[in-house]
């Protein structure tokens, strides 16, 4: 069964679909223009090749059903044939009517397409003449090569004798001429050595050349000498003997297929001696070892009459309309021949000791290593299987069991099932054969072996999946009756529990044949509907869901949980351990007490067991199952002790101090055990076990704060996992066992706690700030009830401390994290203590942190690692928000609304997608929110006129495109303006394109809008101007700013400014920018050389500002800004023609132009102070540096 990889499911049906909507050979009048344009395209290299790639899209679509291309094979032969033919073709033209051919042939096969070559008399000589002018060795033309084999070998078959065409063979020079037989023959030979395609149509020549019978009396038996000659001869070690190899034996196996078995009989015993003389079984060539197995049938059949078994087991016809003729009454039975028969006709038949041989090599072959080996010999073990009496043939069908041993490797495992498959398609496993051979492809369906960090065995079971598939087919239902609940459990098993999908894809679809052809497994189409080949595709939905729904049919439950318990939870891939566990959790309510009595005694033992797999997933399925039986005996009222017995209860609780003793938690096997021990106290205590006071407690306590402190010591891998079931497990344990009554914490274990991971929150370790802060977080109400001041205190501390020190993140993200989950679960109350509630006492530094946290914009090797507390410390904002709102609304002051909205404004501008996509859903959430409604929310009515309700749904952040030309509207809106801009500076003076083309777009719309309003413009202006000189130290700021300063200034937005002579903003521009005159950073000099050279469009003193400003830069020490500075004010002059007289511009241009500004200071001076002249600004002065005075 040809079953795909691929998990996605309706990829898949899409590709099926797509698949079989051809109807036709939809593009024949295109693949006709291109054949007929051949003749044009073969003078062009470039044409011909583009022809011959597109004819082979064309065909390569049909390769799924290349029966469609039928009815068009014969134009399309006969319209190449004609350019082939023609005299006047050039040989590029003849080459690339072959390399048509073989594209055709390729996807038709060669078999069909090979009878429509033209095979007249008149065709041998022309064809073998061609053939002979080709060049072997030409690597180009090989297609050529190909198909005139093939061509002759249709040819060769006319039905009168060759020697008839070879007329006069003594020519008019005095010369013999060769006979047309023996041409033929060499020219097969020599083919048959060559190292490319042709070798393989030479074989094909062979087959059908040597079984002519004027050719087989004369040359068979010279042809076979020199064949064994040949493999004798070779030593299989070079690329030339393989080749050579390779193509004897192809001959010889499809001319021992071809050919008469009493033409071939006498040779068979010498060919197979040869064969076992070459012990091609040990060569390390896989087509080799596949070849041989080939011909080693083939001789074998050859040994063995051609009959059909009459002990073969039959069920009906192969023909629909053949059965459904046939008598109901009439039963597979009916046609296997009495016994007495049987042993009468098997009586006269005496069977060769060759066949004997025959089949060792054949049984040898199912353990090869590789699947082409083992498939060829499963075939032959059942072609050569027919042929023998009943009791050899058993003898045989016993060998192939043997492969079924757990002494061998999964490649005879392989092997043996694909033998049995093909003995029952064949009707040669017998009825009385499946007690011994269905339990052996039960285990085959579960078959994996361990081999280092993976395991093996996935194509046993695919093929076991064959064999189920094969048996549906060739039994009637009554044979397989008596193993229907073990074939359907195995076969389901494989279909949802399998890892690889191939696998359970094969299921999947032997099942479906099962439930059609035998109609007797249970519940077959119900199942067949839920897990049909694309369900299974997903394998979280197949242990999660499926699983469910099959194990809801008593027949199948044990089966499933048995599997899960034995196979899976101790399997080598961590992932299929924790699936096994989920879907133990999901299918107890279906066998309860089997689960309670059976199954989770079973498991306590592994769960302290050696292995480590295994103790990890016996340890998960306990806590899964011990929460499972919780959840039911929650329905009745019943604790959980009344239905897990004693015993299992201590064996629970005794697991952590086995670990501890044994010291199973260091090391790679601690990095399973302590997430699977975490999550086994989660679910014991959400379970309500007992165990208050008990001292497994302190242990439980003490594994967790190991846990914290040790998370440093963990592979990277596991770290995150190991964190989350630290945290889930803290907050059960805290939720069931320290608690003195009902919302009460026990003092003591309450201060020793909160004390202790408040110090976590110091430790230079960055793992053990992290797991400090969230289990703060995690903690109840009634463990944070007195300590919350303490607790925020700590929190906030870090917060600001590592923000400062740029070091940290992750453990600031969580604690960002931390402070939220713990004022939510404290709650809010305006007249509340601080000390245990969200009020007005500490909202201020509640919301002090978390905007601070927004602002975070750390960079280290990793990028922008800022931007994880930033997301954080929005969800943050949200919670406590809605918090807030919803109960205390008088607390939340105007300003502290008003900042959080600017901040969301900000981040909602700014370029990195995934960030401005959460800023903005938090912004549309608090403006649209009306339960609870949150309060002062500057310019409410503006902005809901921008945001109408709708956007909440419709808007894609994430896209460019969409989010800036709304956000753009916000810089219409006073008190959004500065920081919208400011968003917006680092997206317009980005890197990305599209980020640049949308953000910037926007931008000069909303500046355009605004040309005719002065007021609006000058406060744009004035914004401008803030954001810069609040960000002249901020390079994360400062260098977009001046790429988004150069783009409005290149696109006139401040023209009515211009016409002012030194216009305030102009002024107050050049005067931030001369900051950077002295700058070290190239990006910062280039980008303000930008800017003065769009500065220069402003009137009046300015403009001779900042000319100085650009002659001056022409010499800077950096000679890249020099050659820039010179490029730019070459295109400034371009642009603006009044900077310069225009008697001198044509001077001035040619010097910035011509002038190596690279070369030393000296020269470039020079030319510097020539345009300092010209432009009428006076030359700037050398400052001599004063040396220092010696202190006395």
């Amino acid at each position: 069964m040809a079953l795909s990889d691929t998990e996605n499911e309706c990829g898949e049906a899409d590709a099926v679909v797509k698949m079989c909507v051809l109807g036709g050979f939809s593009e024949s009048s295109e693949a006709r223009g291109l054949i007929t344009s051949l003749p044009e395209a073969e003078g062009d290299t470039a044409t011909s090749e583009a022809v011959v790639q597109r004819f082979l899209v064309i065909m390569n679509r049909y390769q799924e059903q290349p029966h469609l291309l039928d009815p068009h094979l014969e134009w399309m032969l006969s319209l190449i044939l004609d350019f082939v033919r023609s005299e006047k073709s050039p040989p590029s033209l003849v080459h690339l009517g072959f390399k048509f051919l073989y594209i055709i042939c390729k996807v038709r096969g060669y078999k069909i397409f090979m009878q429509l070559f033209p095979h007249e008399v008149a065709d041998v000589h022309p064809v073998l003449d061609l053939l002979s002018r080709q060049d072997p060795r030409d690597s180009e033309t090989w297609e050529t090569r190909y198909m005139l084999l093939l061509w002759l070998s249709m040819a060769c078959l006319i039905p009168f004798h060759l020697s008839r065409l070879d007329g006069h063979l003594e020519s008019d020079s005095g010369k013999t001429r060769e006979p047309i037989m023996d041409r033929i023959l060499a020219i097969a030979k020599s083919y048959l050595v060559v190292t490319d395609s042709p070798r393989y149509a030479a074989s094909v020549l062979i087959s059908k050349f040597m079984t002519r019978p004027d050719v087989k009396q004369k040359r068979l038996g010279d042809f076979l000498d020199w064949s064994l000659t040949t493999i004798s001869q070779t030593n299989g070690q070079s690329l030339r003997d393989i080749m050579v190899l390779d193509g004897a034996l192809q001959s010889l196996a499809k001319l021992f297929k071809h050919g008469k078995r009493d033409d071939l009989l006498q040779y068979a015993p010498t060919v197979l001696q040869c064969l076992e003389q070459k012990h091609l079984p040990e060569s390390s060539e896989a087509m080799l070892r596949k070849l041989g197995v080939k011909l080693i049938q083939r001789l074998g059949l050859t040994f063995l009459k051609p009959r059909l078994a009459t002990w073969r087991y039959q069920r009906g016809s192969r023909s629909l309309a053949a059965n459904l003729a046939m008598s109901q009454s009439t039963t597979a039975t009916d046609d296997v021949t009495s016994e007495t028969e049987i042993q009468e006709q098997e009586e006269d038949y005496d069977i060769p000791e060759e066949v004997e041989m025959v089949i060792e090599y054949l049984l040898v072959g199912l353990k090869d290593k590789e699947t082409i080996v083992r498939w060829s010999a499963a075939k032959g073990i059942g072609r050569v299987t027919g042929r023998l009496p009943k009791e050899l043939a058993d003898e045989v069908v016993g060998s192939v069991m043997d492969c079924f041993s757990f002494q061998e490797t999964d490649n005879a495992w392989h092997g043996g099932c694909l033998a049995l498959a093909e003995l029952g398609r064949r009707g040669l496993l017998l009825p009385s054969r499946l007690t011994h051979v269905v339990p052996l492809i039960i285990k085959s369906l579960t078959y994996e072996e361990k081999r280092g960090a993976c395991s093996v065995g996935s194509n046993v079971r695919d093929a076991a999946c064959y064999v189920c598939w094969s048996f549906a087919r060739a039994y009637e239902p009554k044979e397989l009756n008596p193993f229907v609940t073990q074939i359907a459990s195995a076969l389901l098993v494989t279909a949802v529990f399998d890892r690889n999908v191939s696998c359970r894809k094969a299921a999947s679809a032997a099942f479906q044949e099962n439930v059609g052809r035998q109609g007797t497994f249970p519940y077959g189409i119900d199942i067949v509907t839920a897990a049909d080949y694309y369900a299974v595709g997903n394998l979280n939905n197949c242990y999660l869901n499926i699983s469910v729904y099959i194990a809801s049919f008593p027949e199948y439950t044990k089966a499933m949980i048995d599997h899960l318990i034995t196979m899976k939870i101790n399997h080598w891939d961590g992932v299929i351990r924790e699936l096994a566990t989920k879907a133990l959790h999901n299918l107890t309510p279906q066998a309860p007490d089997y689960m309670a009595t059976t199954v989770l005694p079973q498991l306590l033992p592994v769960a302290v067991g050696i292995d480590l797999h295994g103790r990890h997933g016996a340890i998960l399925a306990c806590a899964e199952i011990t929460h499972a039986l919780y959840k039911l005996g929650f329905q009745t009222n019943r604790p959980v002790v009344d239905i897990i017995s004693s015993e299992c209860v201590d064996a629970l609780k005794n697991i952590h101090q086995t670990l501890h003793d044994r010291k199973q938690y260091r090391g790679f096997g601690g990095e399973l055990m302590r997430p699977a021990m975490c999550s086994l106290i989660e679910k014991l205590s959400i379970s309500k076990m007992p165990f208050k006071n008990d001292p497994v407690i302190n242990g439980w306590q003490w594994l967790i704060d190991d846990t914290i402190k040790t998370l440093h010591l963990v592979s990277h891998g596991a770290k995150d996992a190991i964190m989350v079931a630290v945290v889930s497990a803290l907050c059960a344990l805290c939720e069931e066992y320290y608690q003195t009554q009902p919302g009460q914490a026990d003092a003591q274990i309450q201060e020793v706690l909160v004390s202790q991971y408040i110090e976590g929150l110091k430790s230079p370790q960055l793992l053990t700030r992290s797991g400090s802060a969230l289990a703060l977080g995690c903690l109840p109400r009634f463990m944070i009830h007195t300590k919350m001041k303490q607790i925020l205190e700590g929190l906030q501390q870090m917060c600001t401390v590592s923000q400062k020190e740029g070091s940290f993140t992750e453990a600031r993200r969580d604690a960002v994290r931390a402070v939220a989950q713990v004022c939510v679960k404290a709650g809010a109350c305006a007249q509340g203590s601080p000390d245990s509630t969200l009020c007005s006492e500490n909202i201020a530094e509640v919301y002090g942190t978390l905007l601070k946290s927004m602002n975070d914009y750390t960079k280290d090797s990793r990028g922008d690692v800022g931007a994880w507390v930033r997301e954080a410390a929005m969800a943050s904002l949200m919670d406590v928000t809605m918090l807030v709102a919803s109960s205390a609304p008088e607390i939340l002051s105007p300003e502290m609304v008003k900042s959080m909205m600017c901040c969301l404004a900000q981040l909602a501008a700014e370029k990195i997608d995934r960030y401005r996509a959460c800023a903005g859903n938090t912004f549309l959430r608090l403006l649209h929110s009306t339960e609870p409604a949150v309060p002062h929310i500057p310019h409410q009515e503006e902005l809901l006129s921008i945001f109408p309700v709708e956007t909440t749904t419709s808007l894609n952040w994430n896209a460019s495109s969409q989010a800036f030309q709304y956000i753009t509207q916000l810089l219409g809106l006073t008190q959004y303006q500065y920081h919208t801009l400011l968003g917006l500076t680092v997206s317009v003076g980005d890197i990305t394109e599209s980020t640049v083309h949308f953000s910037s777009q926007s931008l000069f719309d909303y500046l355009k809008g605004i040309q005719n309003n002065n007021t609006a413009l000058t406060q744009f202006g004035d914004t401008l101007l803030s954001i810069f000189r609040d960000n002249l130290r901020n390079d994360r700021v400062v260098v977009p700013f001046l790429k988004m300063l150069n783009q409005i200034l290149a696109n006139s937005c401040f023209e009515s400014f211009t016409t002012q002579e030194n216009h305030q903003f102009c002024v107050d521009l050049l005067d931030l920018c001369k900051e950077f005159k002295k700058s070290r950073d190239i990006s910062k000099l280039r980008a303000c050389i930008a800017v003065f050279c769009g500065l220069i469009q402003f009137q009046g003193e300015v403009r001779k500002q900042v000319l100085s400003q650009l002659l001056m830069l022409l010499c800077n020490p950096f000679p890249v800004i020099r050659k820039t500075t010179a490029s730019q004010m070459y295109e400034m002059l371009l642009t603006y023609d009044d900077v310069i007289d225009s008697e001198v511009l044509d001077d001035a241009m040619t010097l910035l132009s011509d002038v190596n500004w690279e070369s030393d200071l000296t020269t470039v001076r020079v030319h510097r102070n020539q345009l300092c002249d010209w432009l009428g600004v006076p030359r700037p002065q050398l400052v001599t540096k004063l040396s220092p005075v010696p202190v006395s």
